[in-house]
């Protein structure tokens, strides 16, 4: 989807990323849904993990249905898949045969961005916030209330480029940025150590609202200047970079555990 994307119009990457984190939205208010419905009834964890897994599979396969069906059959999809077509541009192996910027160099332009991203944000999202946030007075509510909060910032963070003031796109700027979120370990550690939920609350948002800001400014920017083919390439790379952010983060993710039994 992504890599489709990645050689139309950038507003098109900001959205797709919005209603991703609309979705990590609707998910987590779907969760707190589920828990005040059954809080009280017996097997209500399990009623609950059903009712909202059974939510969530059916919206997943419907998504997987409208790209594979409808999506494709879109008049705008269509021209831009023509024109990447009239370039060369239709999968990432193909596009190593055309007169392009090779898989190696795109890898090693753009390895400094979406991968680092994720690797802070997993790392403490949703482990940390789960397992090692202490007891306060909002209970069994706290992780969820946590989660929620990370899930709206995000939504929120995604919009924000919109307004071109605030919108980062010098390669230099953004890898700063990202590098310097990594304050934000430490900050959540002494937080849950010795701060007060409000902090916390605080932080999880900051967290969130950073996040989505920098996937919009990175998927929208990085593949400018290059050519459709490599357009191409590209976002399906980012789309690695994620994927192996995301993993990175959740393997770091057990760090927090270390000195607590395990």
């Amino acid at each position: 989807m992504v890599g489709d994307l990645s050689y139309m119009l950038p507003e098109f990457i900001q959205s797709f990323l919005a209603g991703a984190a609309a979705s990590g939205a609707l998910t987590s208010a779907l969760r707190l849904i589920t828990k005040a419905a059954f809080e009280n009834s017996k097997d209500s964890l399990r009623k609950g993990a059903i009712l909202f897994f059974t939510i969530s599979t059916f919206f997943e396969l419907l998504c997987v249905l409208l790209y594979a069906f409808v999506f494709p059959k879109l008049p705008i999809v269509k021209y831009y898949r023509s024109k990447a077509a009239s370039e060369g541009s239709k999968t990432v192996d193909e596009d190593a045969k055309q007169e392009r910027k090779g898989n190696k160099q795109l890898l090693w332009e753009n390895i400094d961005y979406a991968l680092l991203i994720y690797t802070l944000t997993l790392s403490i999202f949703p482990g940390f916030l789960s397992e090692d946030t202490g007891s306060h007075s909002l209970g069994t509510w706290y992780a969820l209330v946590l989660i929620a909060m990370y899930n709206v910032f995000d939504l929120m963070g995604r919009y924000v480029p919109l307004v071109k003031l605030l919108k980062l796109e010098s390669r230099k700027l953004i890898t700063a940025t990202i590098l310097c979120r990594f304050v934000l370990i430490p900050a959540f550690y002494f937080t849950a150590k010795y701060g007060s939920q409000g902090w916390m609350i605080f932080l999880t948002s900051f967290l969130g609202l950073s996040n989505g800001y920098l996937t919009v400014c990175v998927l929208t920017s990085a593949p400018k200047g290059y050519k459709g083919p490599e357009q191409n390439a590209l976002g399906n790379m980012l789309v690695l970079f994620l994927l192996g952010g995301i993993f990175a983060g959740v393997t770091l993710d057990w760090l927090w555990l270390i000195g607590k039994g395990w």
